[in-house]
């Protein structure tokens, strides 16, 4: 499916948040990272039940420490 991440449009196989920050990142940090849908932030605790559908716009945001 084509969906938008972080302003890139991009080909993805993940059916949910949680496989699209997988894809994304490389792996599902432990915090500090936050996902929105459309514009609606998406809790971390919603990621693997919150489905993805064909040109969703998801915004992948991580806190960076430094200063």
């Amino acid at each position: 499916m084509r969906i938008t991440v972080n302003d890139d449009v991009r080909d993805t196989s993940a059916a949910n948040v949680e496989e699209l920050v997988r894809e994304v990142l490389g792996e599902v940090p432990a915090a500090g990272t936050a996902v929105a849908v459309d514009g609606d932030v998406v809790p971390r605790s919603a990621w693997a039940s919150t489905e993805l559908a064909e040109g969703a716009i998801v915004d992948i945001l991580t806190a960076v420490q430094g200063g």
